[in-house]
């Protein structure tokens, strides 16, 4: 293959159904800024309602002017209101009603001579405190109560905002209970030899006397290897969905926080709460973020954060009890750098590889996630599953979301060959660009130089089959030629390497013989057929000259302690090395020019072919190869049938408006 380098409802309102209200919910700082809010209202309101206070003097002389207008005498204070003429008296004019506080035993008899002589109307009351003692009391009293609730209380319960500062030791894990581990092996395709290798450990879980009665110990810890997306986390949930025991989760990055301790507390506070809730699992995924070999390469000293999480997970793997029933299952894409002291026996001492599927393990994922969606009853999944090599069980997950959408889109039924086919390039490549204007000129550089391509591919008896090709810039690329394995490739042999070296230069040679020029968009397969010799010249041994021996430091321990280390050979070597580079590169090179001169007239016919319809499969290719006339809709013929199909469509939608519209009439 050559590149070049050019379900959800959506909140939608069904009909007869109401729009769902939404929820709104308050955290426990939305209640303290609401308390604070009313409290200083409350105070306010007091601050505001409460009488200006006068000294027992000033009330004497306000009566003996004749000022007072009525009073409330109460047993400890004196409530009075001002006529208009003690009003007109005051120089700051802010009251009309006063508080007097007094001694009733003292100046009892004194007051009551005065009001006798006076007509000023006044009662005795009890006068009610209680509104002023509550406000300026129990108020404060109940903002503690609900600070002391949210903040420390609920702090060492692990919520609240107080477990922001409370609870950097506490783990951050997730647990999944019994009833929530709903994943089980039904759930997990395309990986069988791990599945069968993780049995044992579900049965220890099941029934551990059974394990018991012989002596026999399972392992403590199972370490889950493989590329991304392959399905090792579905993998370890499965393990608990079928177990049926609790499922603790967490990642290896949230060990480590900026304060030193914290991930080695974390640690420990995980395995006490799984050893508390045995039988279970704890899940530690992406365990390479703190699982990394100790040494020079990696740290400046013994008290690094990541160092002290990993001595921590080691030494707790190593205080399990034979009768503890937890298993540590780990997942990582890089075991190469693990720590030895992490993968020996008796912590993780049984490694599980998840490799990508072959074919019939895709074939398996596809009939999986297949069943969430309405397929058409000639969907071809065998097909797609041979066209997808190297595909991750995720991408073949989103292969079948991206075809579930398109085919809504397009307000198909069912999942059809062509929604799948589009949703493959889709994930792999990216988007089609279909409205994107070319230039002419670039557009016929594109179809010489996917020609080129096309016509190698096809022709070469060691490469793989040709798919189909296309000029139809997608993603960053300009135009692409597709191939379509027989089977998946766990080797690869000289002359196939060879042959896709040959592939790759192909554009270029066509580009210099029917366009008098070359240009940048070889570049991606400069860089693949380079790369492919490296290979061949450094790690595989396919140099005569240099003989089977690795100078690449890959994978070992000077790689691992030392990244980005200078290579183990002397210069000489290296001058070596890049001679036969450049030699495959040649021999590549003249055998994919040989082969196009030698066939000039049907790449020509190829290339006139793709401006004509943009994409071809390889029949189409190999009807143009034998001489053949291609007969199917052009691009613009194709445009028009779907612009006419569009205005049908909204005619005939139209009227039926305008019949129903005449019908309501009607009635």
């Amino acid at each position: 293959m050559a590149i070049d380098d050019e379900d959800n409802d959506f909140n939608m309102k069904k009909p007869g159904q109401e729009k769902p209200k939404l929820k709104y919910s308050r955290g426990p700082i939305s209640w303290l800024l609401i308390g604070l809010v009313v409290l200083t209202v409350l105070m306010m309101f007091n601050k505001m309602s409460s009488l200006p206070e006068i000294s027992y003097d000033k009330f004497r002389q306000f009566i003996i002017d004749g000022d007072v207008e009525s009073l409330k005498i109460g047993t400890d204070e004196i409530r009075g209101k001002l006529n208009d003429k003690g009003v007109e008296g005051l120089k700051d004019n802010k009251y009309n009603e006063f508080v007097v506080v007094w001694d009733k035993s003292v100046a009892g008899e004194q007051l009551l001579e005065m009001l006798k002589t006076t007509n000023i109307k006044y009662e005795y009351v009890r006068l009610q405190t209680w509104l002023p003692i509550l406000i300026n009391t129990l108020l404060p009293i109940l903002l503690l109560v609900f600070i002391f609730y949210f903040f420390i209380a609920r702090a060492s319960k692990g919520g609240g905002p107080g477990g922001m500062l409370m609870n950097f030791g506490r783990s951050k894990h997730k647990v999944r209970g019994k009833d929530q581990s709903k994943v089980t092996f039904k759930d997990v395709a395309g990986i069988e030899e791990a599945k069968e290798e993780v049995t044992e450990t579900i049965e220890f879980l099941k029934n551990p006397k059974r394990f018991r009665k012989i002596g026999g110990r399972i392992p403590r810890g199972v370490l889950l290897v493989g590329p991304p997306g392959c399905g090792k986390t579905l993998l370890a949930k499965a393990i608990a969905g079928e177990a049926d025991v609790p499922f603790f989760s967490i990642s290896g990055s949230d060990f480590v926080e900026m304060f030193v301790g914290v991930g080695a507390s974390r640690v420990r506070d995980l395995f006490k709460q799984a050893k508390e809730n045995s039988p279970c699992i704890i899940f530690l995924d992406e365990i390479d973020a703190i699982g990394r070999k100790r040494g020079p390469g990696f740290v400046s000293g013994g008290h690094d954060e990541r160092e002290q999480t990993l001595n921590a997970i080691l030494v707790e793997m190593d205080g399990f009890d034979t009768s503890d029933q937890v298993i540590v299952i780990a997942a990582t894409n890089r075991a190469d750098i693990l720590d030895h002291a992490l993968t020996r026996p008796g912590r993780f001492d049984r490694q599980v590889t998840v490799p990508l599927p072959d074919i019939n393990g895709r074939l398996e994922i596809l009939k999986v996630h297949s069943k969430k969606v309405k397929m058409n009853e000639d969907t071809n999944l065998e097909k797609l599953a041979r066209g997808t090599p190297m595909f991750s069980g995720a991408e073949l997950e989103a292969i079948i979301n991206e075809a579930a959408i398109a085919a809504t889109m397009a307000n198909k039924e069912s999942v059809e060959d062509e929604d799948l086919e589009e949703a493959r390039d889709k994930v792999r490549w990216g988007r089609a660009k279909k409205s994107r204007q070319v230039d002419i000129e670039d557009k016929k550089l594109t179809a010489f130089h996917e020609a080129g391509h096309t016509l190698v591919q096809a022709m070469s008896k060691n490469a793989d089959p040709l798919h189909k090709v296309s000029i139809i810039p997608r993603g960053p690329m300009g135009g692409a030629t597709f191939s379509l394995p027989e089977k998946d490739r766990h080797h690869y042999t000289r002359k196939y390497c060879m042959a896709m070296m040959q592939v790759c230069f192909g554009g270029r040679i066509a580009e210099e013989l029917f366009c008098d020029d070359i240009s940048s968009g070889a570049v991606s397969d400069i860089q693949q057929a380079t790369s492919i010799a490296r290979e061949m010249v450094t790690n595989w041994g396919m140099s005569a000259e240099l003989g089977p021996i690795n100078y690449s430091n890959e994978g070992t321990m000077k790689e691992a302690y030392f990244p980005n280390s200078s290579p183990e050979y002397s210069e000489k070597t290296a001058e070596k090395i890049d001679a036969e580079i450049r030699k495959l590169i040649d021999e590549a090179y003249i055998a994919a020019r040989y082969l196009i001169t030698e066939n000039k007239e049907k790449l020509k016919a190829i290339a006139e072919a793709l401006l004509k319809y943009e994409t071809l499969d390889a029949s189409e290719v190999k009807q143009i190869l034998d001489g053949g006339d291609l007969n199917k809709p052009t691009v613009a013929q194709l445009l028009e049938q779907e612009q006419q199909k569009t205005e049908q469509n909204n005619a005939e939608s139209k009227a039926k408006a305008d019949s129903d519209e005449i019908e309501k009439q009607k009635d």
